[in-house]
C-alpha cells in the first residue's frame, strides 16, 4: 500500500462527525426531536459510538430491507431477528442498526431530508463517532441512461445545471457547496466493476424541488409548457453531464461537507426520461432495479470491513 494511503487512512480515523453551533454547548439535554431520542434520556455513546457506515434512503421500509441485507452480508443475520426501529416512539423518521452500519429513513424531498440530517449529524457528533461514510441509496429517472443504470453521483446541480445548494437563512440566501468525495465515488464505481451484474456511470445529477413541474413532467395537475420545451430542457441538461434527477442530493452533498462527513449518493435510473415520464415496468423488474443500490453498497461495506480486519 502506498504510505500516502495511510496516511490518510490515518486521518480519516481521527476525523470527528462536525457540528457549526456554539449553541449546542449551552444546552442542558439536546433532544433530536423527530428520532425520539436525546442526550439526556439516551446513552448515545453506547448505542452508537461504533457507527462507521451510515446508509439513508426514502422510504422506512426500504432501510429495514436494506439493514436486512446487510445483516446477512456481514454474516450478523439471525433467522428470529426483528430489527427494531430504534425510532419507533416517533413516526417521522425510522431507524435501524447492525453492527457499524445504520440505516435510516429520510422521506421525500430537500425540507425532510435536511431535517433528518441535522439531528442524524448531532446524533453522529454526541455518539463521538469518528471515521464514518454516509451513502444515500435510492431511485431516480435518468437521462439517456438505460433503466437500471446505477448512477454514483460526484456532483449535484440545481435545475439550472449550477454544483450549488441555495438557503434563505435570516432573511439572507447563503450558498453552498454541492460537491462529494471523488474518491469514493471511484472505490463505489470500483466495486461495481468486481461485482460485474449491472451498469454504473459516475455523473452529475439534477435535485430539484418538485416532482413533477420541477423536473419537467408532463403528467402532473398543471402543466405550462409543451412537450417541446420539455425536450429541450433535458436535452440541456443532458448536455451538462446531468445523469438523473432527484429530490434530496444537494441539501444531503451541502450538509455532509459541512459536517467533515464522508459522502455518496448512489440511485438507480427507472426509466428514461428523454423517452417518458410515467413508469411502465412491471413490479418485479422494478424491484430488481431498486436493489442494485443497496447491492453495490452493501459489497462496498463489506469489502471495507474486510480491508480493516487484514490491516489490525
Amino acid at each position: 500500500m502506498d504510505p500516502k494511503d495511510d496516511k490518510r487512512n490515518a486521518s480519516r480515523c481521527s476525523s470527528p462527525v462536525c457540528v457549526h453551533n456554539p449553541h449546542l454547548d449551552a444546552l442542558k439535554d439536546d433532544i433530536l426531536y423527530h428520532f425520539s431520542l436525546g442526550t439526556g434520556t439516551h446513552n448515545l455513546s453506547a448505542m452508537f459510538g461504533d457507527v462507521k457506515f451510515v446508509c439513508v434512503g426514502g422510504s422506512p421500509w426500504r432501510m429495514k430491507s436494506f439493514i436486512e441485507y446487510i445483516a446477512a452480508e456481514l454474516s450478523m443475520e439471525d433467522p428470529k431477528a426483528d430489527y427494531p426501529n430504534i425510532c419507533a416512539g416517533t413516526d417521522r423518521y425510522a431507524m435501524y442498526k447492525i453492527g457499524p452500519v445504520l440505516s435510516v429513513s429520510h422521506g421525500m424531498g430537500i425540507p425532510s431530508i435536511a431535517i433528518m440530517l441535522h439531528e442524524l449529524i448531532k446524533l453522529l457528533h454526541h455518539a463521538q463517532c469518528t471515521d464514518v461514510t454516509i451513502i444515500r441509496i435510492g431511485t431516480s429517472g435518468g437521462i439517456g441512461l438505460e433503466p437500471g443504470t446505477v448512477v454514483v453521483t460526484k456532483q449535484s446541480v440545481d435545475p439550472t445545471f449550477l454544483p450549488k445548494f441555495e438557503q434563505v437563512i435570516l432573511g439572507k440566501t447563503v450558498v453552498r457547496s454541492t460537491d462529494l468525495d471523488q474518491s469514493l465515488a471511484e472505490e463505489l464505481l470500483q466495486c461495481s466493476k468486481e461485482l460485474n451484474q449491472f451498469e454504473t456511470v459516475i455523473g452529475k445529477t439534477m435535485c430539484t424541488l418538485d416532482f413533477y413541474e420541477g423536473q419537467a413532467r408532463l403528467d402532473g395537475a398543471f402543466c405550462s409548457y409543451s412537450e417541446q420545451d420539455k425536450r429541450d430542457y433535458l436535452n440541456k441538461a443532458y448536455e451538462a453531464g446531468v445523469c438523473n434527477i432527484e429530490m434530496e442530493s444537494s441539501v444531503f452533498a451541502a450538509m455532509c461537507k459541512l459536517s467533515g462527513l464522508r459522502a455518496a449518493v448512489v440511485c438507480v435510473t427507472l426509466l428514461d426520461r428523454l423517452k417518458g415520464d410515467q413508469l411502465n415496468s412491471s413490479h418485479e423488474v422494478l424491484r430488481d432495479y431498486q436493489q442494485r443500490p443497496q447491492i453495490l453498497v452493501g459489497t462496498y461495506i463489506k469489502k471495507q470491513l474486510k480491508a480493516k480486519a487484514a490491516r489490525s
